[in-house]
């Protein structure tokens, strides 16, 4: 008989989750390069919003088919997919190109996490499950370190596809070792995919980023083509919601929405994925275009966030046994206004050791906060519903890392475009070798517009943590307890 060998299946989740973790260190840290080579700053956050676009629209298919197919096989579709668009993507020649193959390779990383983070929910009890994230966690630390020294230096001393192709070769053996490794009995059942659900979510999130992103560029955000895309936004949100109510297998089970933790949990999430997209795409502008620090100097500020999280994470699994999911998530939401406060607070005389110690502190926030709802939402639901409302949460935090990359995005390239005729003027400051050609005068010019600008940015991270931490005092209170049909 064929059984699961957990060591082998947990450490293929971690390579698959890690192949997530330095996908989103390396490209950040590479973006001021990418910027400079294909010459379009403007669209600068098309890059992240494509690749979060689709991450977000498929993640509760995914969530939904695992449940239905099982864990094993749609992860292996995901993976295929991701790795796809890893390989296209670094043979991209302009912004557009690159932006087209992020839409597929973001296609199958809505497959990655959440089916990965569901398997370790399916094959480890409510105490191992608790434990278990240090070691998930430790991914984060990993490709903290790895991550971005290996961007910073692929793009020093190579180029920038290969930050892209690197996910390649672990992708593979992720994919081989979930493939091998975990046996599942699935139970075959009648199979009523929402099409409609998935078809009205993603006509809904393509009409926002488009007026998130372009508004302010290509049109007036109030304008008669802005305020219709607001209506189209509108329109397919509520047909969504119809459908969802009236699907026989939705993408999203009110049911389980229904559940006080999973509703406010799922909300926190929404508001933290912003927050985690805001810092992750434009920290790294700012120290290397402001702060005229090196890209691997700015990789490694960026990475403090990725050392704060598992540290964070480990210490999370043991607060959720003794203090509850509602204590551990409000020590989440401390540390991350801590980190908002300083950010808002940084100058470039303060140097990349002050914005290393706010990411810092922003990786604390949400390695507590995710790990205290995972595992809470996993233990609030049965096997059947746990894949559905898993991708639930990770929906919301996509969902708000598109919110956070479109909307920060349209607020940084508003503000430059009130300041300069041409806002792709400032791509000059994200490389050494043009930077230094500019005259000083026109340097600091440059530098101060986009400090300012990104002071801006700053100050709604602060705004969306305190909003984050009202939400958290409407949790439960209490201890987290295992679902009587949790167990497989």
């Amino acid at each position: 008989m064929k059984r699961t060998i957990r060591p082998l299946v947990l450490v293929s989740v971690m390579i698959a989750m890690f192949v997530s973790a330095v996908e989103a260190t390396i490209v950040t840290t590479a973006m001021p390069s990418i910027a400079a080579d294909l010459e379009s700053f403007t669209r600068y956050s098309w890059v992240f919003s494509s690749y979060l676009l689709m991450s977000t629209i498929s993640v509760l298919i995914y969530g939904k088919l695992a449940d239905i197919y099982g864990r094993k096989r749609i992860f292996t579709i995901g993976m295929l997919i991701f790795l796809l668009g890893s390989l296209l993507s670094g043979f991209a020649t302009s912004m557009m190109e690159l932006t087209a193959y992020r839409f597929i390779q973001g296609l199958g990383a809505g497959a990655l996490m959440p089916i990965a983070t569901t398997i370790i929910g399916d094959i480890y009890s409510l105490e191992e499950r608790a434990k278990i994230q240090g070691y998930l966690s430790s991914v984060w630390g990993i490709s903290a370190i790895v991550g971005p020294a290996i961007g910073g230096w692929i793009v020093h001393y190579w180029s920038w596809p290969f930050i892209f192709w690197i996910n390649v070769p672990l992708g593979l053996f992720a994919m081989l070792g979930v493939l091998l490794f975990l046996h599942e009995d699935v139970v075959k059942k009648e199979v009523n995919v929402d099409r409609k659900g998935a078809f009205y979510s993603g006509l809904f999130l393509a009409a926002l980023i488009v007026w998130l992103v372009e508004g302010g560029q290509s049109f007036g955000y109030w304008s008669a083509s802005g305020i219709g895309l607001l209506g189209i936004a509108a329109i397919f949100l509520l047909l969504f919601i119809r459908a969802e109510r009236q699907a026989g297998e939705p993408l999203i089970d009110l049911n389980v929405w229904g559940h006080r933790t999973i509703f406010y949990a799922n909300v926190v999430s929404f508001f933290t994925g912003i927050v985690l997209m805001a810092i992750s795409s434009y920290l790294p502008t700012y120290v290397t275009g402001v702060m005229e620090q090196h890209a691997m100097i700015a990789g490694f500020t960026l990475s403090a966030m990725s050392l704060g999280w598992p540290l964070a994470s480990t210490i999370a699994g043991h607060l959720l046994l003794k203090v509850g999911p509602f204590r551990t998530s409000l020590y989440g939401g401390g540390a991350l206004l801590v980190g908002a406060l300083l950010f808002v607070g940084m100058s470039p005389s303060n140097g990349p050791i002050w914005a290393g110690v706010a990411s810092f502190w922003i990786g604390v926030g949400m390695g507590l906060t995710t790990t205290a709802f995972v595992v809470t939402i996993q233990n609030s639901v049965s096997y059947e519903e746990r894949g559905s409302a898993t991708a639930s949460n990770m929906f919301m935090r996509n969902l708000g890392n598109v919110i956070g990359a479109s909307l920060f995005g349209a607020i940084l390239n508003g503000r430059l475009r009130r300041e300069l005729t041409n806002p792709d003027d400032v791509q000059v400051l994200l490389t050494e070798e043009t930077r230094v050609a500019l005259s000083p005068f026109r340097r600091q010019e440059l530098q101060i517009i986009l400090h300012d600008s990104m002071h801006i940015v700053f100050l709604g991270v602060l705004l969306l943590v305190i909003c984050s931490i009202a939400f958290i005092f409407k949790l439960p209170r209490g201890k987290v307890v295992e679902h009587d049909s949790n167990r497989t």
